[in-house]
């Protein structure tokens, strides 16, 4: 028999284990006093503004960034400029030489990364049951899909991965690419959601859109489908739920002016909304709010 040889793989960065994973939805008022611990931490900032201090350094984290706290690092925050924040956290366990280029490291993450981030929350949520709690071992899923907790590491180990060769020269060098039609795509949908941003007051129509952005409605709705993976009509529903719990977090509106600020017929409809969307009334999410404070 021929004695094949083996090529072991290197691996650039290894994560060993999880200890925390969570997904934050504070008030506007919230203040985390601080920790230190022997394990790597990384804090995104889904939605809103934190001012984090790291040991002796101050920072102010806006949405899409992302920080990185060294083993035994002192770490605190609190929710700046009275915005209430959506917070992804993670802490692990990794001895992988690579990691010294996170030190003190500060991020803006693309596209792509901030994807591979959701994917971690998403396999995290096959993996474990939503809330998050600690220890992770302990709200295994019994339905767990196949491969879910590998997939938090690889998910993982690739975001890291694809920071550190922002780090290397050849990053720099323009690529260039046939996929104009996709970057096209790409920008319509960010037109399309800075439209219903700016419109979550009401109920525009497909026509109306169609009609604001000088684009076909067949057009509009198979792109945004293919972008983002809803509807126009979901994807709207859906971003009026968030700008509901940032204003409920909030707390300077009353559940009432809530409704009618995002364009809801009465605070009964908003309510059935909501609960539907998120399992609880607002007032309930309310409360939970105010119990994290």
């Amino acid at each position: 028999m021929a004695d094949y040889k083996r090529t072991n793989l290197n691996q650039t960065i290894a994560i060993e284990s999880l200890i925390t994973m969570y997904y934050f939805e504070f008030g506007k008022n919230y203040v985390f006093s601080g920790e230190r611990h022997d394990f790597w931490e990384i804090v995104y900032v889904d939605k809103g503004e934190v001012e984090v201090l790291a040991d002796s350094r101050r920072h102010i984290l806006g949405q899409g960034t992302i920080i990185f706290h060294k083993p035994n690092e002192f770490h605190s925050f609190y929710a700046h400029k009275d915005t209430a924040p959506n917070l992804i956290v993670v802490t692990f366990d990794c001895r992988s030489e690579a990691m010294k280029y996170f030190e003190d490291r500060v991020i803006s993450l693309g596209d792509t990364e901030r994807n591979l981030l959701a994917q971690i929350v998403k396999e995290g949520a096959e993996a474990f049951y939503f809330p998050f709690r600690y220890p992770l071992f302990s709200i295994r899923r019994d339905d767990a899909l196949i491969g879910s907790e590998q997939l938090i590491k690889l998910y993982l180990e690739t975001l890291l991965i694809r920071l550190l060769r922002r780090n290397r020269p050849e990053s720099a060098k323009p690529v260039l690419s046939s996929a104009s039609r996709e970057k096209d795509n790409q920008n319509l949908t960010v037109r399309i959601i800075q439209f219903l941003e700016e419109h979550a007051d009401g109920n525009p129509t497909l026509e109306e859109i169609s009609a604001s952005l000088h684009i076909a409605k067949t057009r509009l709705k198979d792109i945004f489908k293919k972008e983002t993976g809803y509807s126009i009509k979901e994807y709207f529903a859906k971003l009026k739920i968030e700008k509901a719990k940032q204003l409920i977090r909030g707390e300077s509106s009353s559940m009432t002016e809530i409704a009618r600020q995002l364009g809801f017929s009465s605070v009964h409809y908003f309510s059935k909304a909501y609960k539907k969307a998120t399992g609880m009334s607002p007032t309930e999410y309310s409360r939970t709010v105010r119990a994290r404070m």
